[in-house]
């Protein structure tokens, strides 16, 4: 593996993430609280996971352009520039949410999991089409 293989794999660690999220809130909703916790732990060491991989591949490629013009440049930053503050949000959401669930303070917890959980699975689910338009839908030509 090299570091021009490390998109690809934060792309499919989003979307592994993605899917514990949705696992564990349907876990929660039908009351199974053990499979919940576990499909949570999942996400978040899936997370902290794509995260170094992100950290260690934009280190040493700290710029990167989408280079189509048009609708999908618009697209592609719009989609970007909603993706970028909420995933630095959600950092200190998951914490913020983690945290009373560990202490047993389940109160706090759903009340601050309801701004967690759809902020989290918008920053997984758009990291993936960030991923899925730069690189495989509209990659740059080369030029």
């Amino acid at each position: 593996m090299t570091l021009s293989d490390l998109p690809a794999v934060n792309a499919s660690l989003n979307a592994l993430a993605t899917c514990f999220i949705i696992a564990g809130i349907i876990c929660i909703k039908q009351g199974r609280k053990r499979a919940h916790a576990t499909c949570m732990i999942t996400a978040i060491a899936i997370s902290a996971l794509f995260l170094t991989s992100y950290l260690i591949y934009h280190y040493s490629h700290p710029v990167t352009r989408f280079t189509h013009p048009g609708w999908p440049k618009v697209l592609y930053l719009t989609i970007l520039f909603t993706h970028i503050p909420l995933a630095v949000l959600v950092v200190p959401l998951v914490v913020m949410t983690v945290v009373p669930a560990l202490r047993q303070r389940l109160e706090r917890h759903k009340k601050v999991a309801r701004w967690t959980y759809p902020v989290w699975l918008y920053v997984s689910v758009t990291g993936v089409l960030v991923y899925m338009m730069l690189y495989q839908w509209f990659p740059p030509t080369g030029g």
